[in-house]
């Protein structure tokens, strides 16, 4: 059942571009997860946008709607089950060990990511027309190192 709590399933980087491949751990900080870069700079990336998180039970529903997504498909960092996605929305705060990572926006679909869509409309996980099946963006306050298995925490609201 949904809720507060989850876990890391996968790690993922990439030097730009998707898939983003996973990686058992990478150590975190504000400018993102180590190894992975952004080809679109003004799309991805930054302070603002330094991990971008899906949730797994997301893609597994996207899956069973016949999309061949998986995780690092659409270019997530991090791909988090059992949250409840419904909570994770802009100003949400996560903990993940030692490290605060902040909700700052939902990441809009891009045409790289159409492969991932059986009818190649990478607009079923756009937020503005499929509301709470966005990946999002956060910030990060910390560093530290990530990996599949650790903890995430609904931490409160920035």
């Amino acid at each position: 059942m949904p809720s507060e709590t989850g876990t890391i399933v996968s790690v993922h980087v990439s030097l730009g571009g998707v898939p983003k491949l996973p990686v058992p751990r990478a150590r975190v900080s504000p400018a993102g997860l180590e190894g992975d870069g952004q080809r679109h700079l003004e799309f991805h990336g930054g302070p603002d946008r330094a991990l971008c998180l899906f949730s797994m039970e997301r893609i597994e529903a996207l899956q069973s709607e016949g999309h061949p997504i998986a995780p690092g498909t659409t270019g997530e960092n991090l791909v988090i089950r059992g949250l409840d996605w419904d909570l994770v929305v802009p100003g949400t705060v996560l903990r993940v060990r030692d490290v605060t990572v902040e909700i700052t926006g939902y990441a809009s679909p891009c045409s790289a990511i159409r492969p991932s869509f059986a009818d190649r409309d990478s607009n079923r996980i756009s937020q503005k027309k499929h509301p709470g099946w966005s990946r999002v963006y956060a910030r990060v306050d910390g560093e530290g190192e990530i990996r599949a298995g650790d903890g995430v925490t609904v931490d409160g609201r920035w």
